[in-house]
């Protein structure tokens, strides 16, 4: 693995410059913020050796090296998942990537759904706590942390909020495998565990970068209400309708918060 992100990294770094001190992962639906960027600079994630390709609507698929105002940032846009048939090291492998890239804060955002009728689609949460319910981790034969986002830069990203004029919700995420979305059954159990939102990602991503001593910060978009909330079924085209919906706010609060992790 090792041979395989030096020689990712020795692809990547002849393409451009691809360093950055801030990096964002973007989730379905969401990859609009990266018009935002000046002067970009785009490498399918394809051409990049060891990298997964995201098989999902919604996910772009390229990593993008630009800059917000005189900030450089990187910009993976898309990701993989469990249900696309990846394992646990192709699903971090992006993080690791990002990690030997140089960077130090990482800015995590999906498409989540929303478990309490309180939190309608369309609002925006900054994940306090994550629920691992995938059967799978990192740090495997030992203990989770209990959290891995740091109080200090929670309050500064609710603050970022507030002064960009975005709703921002604080809320537990739980990451489930999919692809199918929940019963709703599954969707009580989670709701007396706590959770605020469910998804198929984040969970990893957001254990890796922290295992790597990355920043990390992870926001989710909600797109639809979970099974059972509604009597209507569930579909992906919704989430990418909402995404598309909140994409000015989205956009706004993304780019605020990158800035204030920069400086």
């Amino acid at each position: 693995m090792t041979e395989m992100i030096e020689e990712a990294i020795k692809y990547i770094r002849q393409q451009g410059s691809f360093h950055a001190e801030v990096a964002v992962i973007l989730g379905s639906g969401l990859g609009n913020f990266t018009e935002s960027l000046a002067r970009p600079t785009r490498i399918p994630f394809t051409g990049i050796p060891g990298f997964p390709t995201s098989t999902v609507k919604g996910h772009a698929g390229e990593m993008i090296h630009g800059y917000l105002g005189d900030r450089p940032l990187l910009v993976n846009s898309g990701r993989v998942h469990f249900y696309e048939g990846y394992t646990l090291d192709q699903v971090i492998y992006p993080i690791q990537i990002l990690h030997a890239l140089g960077v130090e804060h990482l800015l995590i955002t999906n498409a989540a759904g929303s478990i309490r009728k309180a939190h309608p689609p369309g609002e925006l949460l900054l994940i306090t706590k994550l629920l691992n319910l995938t059967g799978r981790s990192i740090y495997a034969g030992e203990e989770e942390p209990g959290s891995i986002f740091h109080e200090d830069t929670l309050s500064l990203v609710q603050k970022t909020a507030e002064r960009a004029g975005v709703a921002l919700r604080n809320g537990v995420y739980a990451g489930l495998n999919g692809p199918s979305y929940e019963t709703p059954a599954e969707i009580r159990f989670l709701r007396l565990k706590g959770a605020d939102a469910v998804g198929m990602s984040t969970v990893h991503e957001s254990l890796a970068a922290h295992r790597l001593g990355m920043n990390v910060v992870a926001l989710s978009c909600l797109t639809n209400y979970a099974a059972g909330i509604l009597d209507q079924p569930l579909d992906h085209q919704e989430v990418i309708d909402t995404s598309l919906r909140v994409q000015n706010d989205f956009s706004r609060l993304v780019s605020e918060v990158v800035k204030t992790l920069a400086g």
